[in-house]
């Protein structure tokens, strides 16, 4: 089983927190208060991880949803791992993360993740984002012809 890393039970917990607001300013919501512990637990233990397989039901389930609702895939349709490289240039995983991504657990899905966002190299993260911040009238403007 994979490692679920603390900053995702972080943000499974400000999903929850979003989603189930304390009626009174008190009580937590049963999602918060499972994430909750397993958050403590680690704070406590100073793990920045924590076995996929550990987790009490409640808590997977709260996090499960939490995941359910990030985007599957780092994929940006721009895969240099079939042209044979090792590593994808567009989504920044490696050929094999790319051919056992169906297959593999969220926890896994999620370090893979992680690992790529921390890398922060791939093109979904430079080049793409880079180019979605300029915004339509600007390319439209760098494209029009000469006169």
């Amino acid at each position: 089983m994979a490692a679920i890393h603390i900053t995702d039970i972080e943000a499974a917990i400000n999903h929850w927190r979003r989603r189930a607001a304390s009626p009174d300013g008190i009580t937590l919501a049963p999602e918060l208060r499972a994430l909750a512990e397993v958050y403590a637990l680690m704070v406590y233990w100073h793990e920045d991880e924590a076995d996929e397989g550990s987790f009490p039901p409640a808590a997977l389930a709260a996090w499960l949803a939490w995941y359910d609702s990030t985007p599957d895939t780092p994929c940006i349709a721009i895969c240099s791992t079939s042209q044979g490289d090792d590593l994808c240039k567009g989504c920044g995983r490696t050929f094999d993360e790319v051919q056992f991504w169906p297959g593999m657990s969220p926890g896994e899905k999620r370090t893979v993740w992680r690992r790529i966002t921390l890398e922060h190299s791939a093109w979904r993260f430079n080049r793409y984002a880079e180019r979605a911040a300029e915004g339509p009238s600007t390319r439209r403007a760098s494209n029009a012809p000469l006169l």
